[in-house]
């Protein structure tokens, strides 16, 4: 069981089954080891979290209003039995709602079935326009994302800290942000993210990024930590020999990698045996030159690959997007 004292920031905590929660401030603390959502299918995605909740012994279930599936995530964490205070859940802000963040967060508080969230996440740092021709990507006569010219990030953060003391999330972080979106918040001053999810796996170990979070005291958490659907990093030959030495699987490998770095990681699946099994298997006791071997992966081997690559049309301040033009 999850410790419930919501301040401690002194130590690491332990969920029931066996994984490390690092603190976070005003939370239970946030398990290492999530469930994402996103791409589960309807009539899927309550099979997989209920699944994953009762039978696996997850308490962390990532989702966003954006995935469109979080009436089954609610109605999952309902049925699985276990007390909704002992279960660490996130939702994000979607891009097409910067501007309006209190209706968002009601709207998916509402759909999940919960009065708070223990985390709500800024999706991308990119608003589009809330008018226009679609709720979720709205676009242009040419086919371009709807960018909402005049909002900027700042605004963003600032609806963010005034969702925060309403009491119904416990904290605040952004997602898919730069060093460079990271930066513009710090000069706010004031409340800063907790945490920031990216996309993070051998192909794009964001080594930058991780550095510079870690040394903010950000948590850095990673999506698609196993690559994504077909994606070729389980069966690279590198990986499967040190998933040999260690009797291990090549999934437990890469999520073992990421722990050893109290980065957070979200594994995605709607098979019942096998998000039982990314839970079980990061247990892999890897030695620091296997660490730097996988670090270095994607340099050595001229791999580096982003799998979420939507269509923004502007640069989002990663090195594989480009820099903003006042980035050096």
């Amino acid at each position: 069981m999850l410790l419930s004292n919501h301040n401690s920031l002194s130590s690491l905590h332990v969920t029931m089954a066996g994984v490390k929660a690092l603190p976070l401030k005003g939370t239970i603390g946030i398990p290492t080891i999530g469930l994402g959502t996103w791409q589960s299918p309807p009539g899927q995605v309550r099979t997989a979290v209920e699944s994953a909740i009762r039978d696996a012994g997850y308490r962390h279930i990532d989702g966003a209003w954006m995935y469109g599936n979080e009436k089954e995530v609610g109605e999952a964490i309902r049925a699985s039995g276990v007390p909704r205070e002992e279960i660490f859940i996130t939702g994000k802000l979607p891009s097409s709602r910067h501007s309006k963040a209190a209706e968002a967060l009601n709207e998916s508080l509402a759909d999940l079935g919960t009065s708070y969230l223990d985390l709500y996440l800024i999706h991308w740092p990119v608003s589009l326009n809330p008018y226009g021709n679609d709720p979720k990507v709205p676009t242009r006569p040419d086919g371009t994302r709807d960018i909402f010219e005049g909002w900027t990030i700042e605004q963003t953060w600032k609806e963010m800290v005034d969702i925060l003391a309403t009491g119904k999330v416990k904290a605040i972080g952004v997602s898919n942000f730069s060093i460079h979106f990271l930066k513009k918040l710090e000069k706010l001053g004031g409340i800063q993210p907790q945490v920031n999810q990216i996309e993070i796996h051998p192909y794009l170990p964001q080594h930058d990024v991780v550095e510079y979070c870690q040394s903010k005291g950000i948590i850095v958490e990673a999506y698609s930590p196993l690559g994504s659907t077909a994606s070729p990093i389980l069966e690279e030959p590198e990986i499967v020999e040190i998933a040999k030495k260690h009797g291990a699987s090549s999934a437990g490998v890469l999520l073992s990698w990421l722990l050893s770095k109290d980065i957070v990681v979200l594994p995605k699946s709607v098979t019942p045996a096998r998000i039982a099994s990314n839970i079980t298997a990061a247990k892999v006791p890897l030695t620091a030159e296997e660490i730097k071997q996988i670090d270095t992966f994607s340099e050595r081997n001229n791999k580096l690959k982003r799998f979420g690559t939507p269509p923004w049309g502007v640069p989002l301040g990663f090195k594989d997007w480009g820099f903003l033009p006042d980035e050096e």
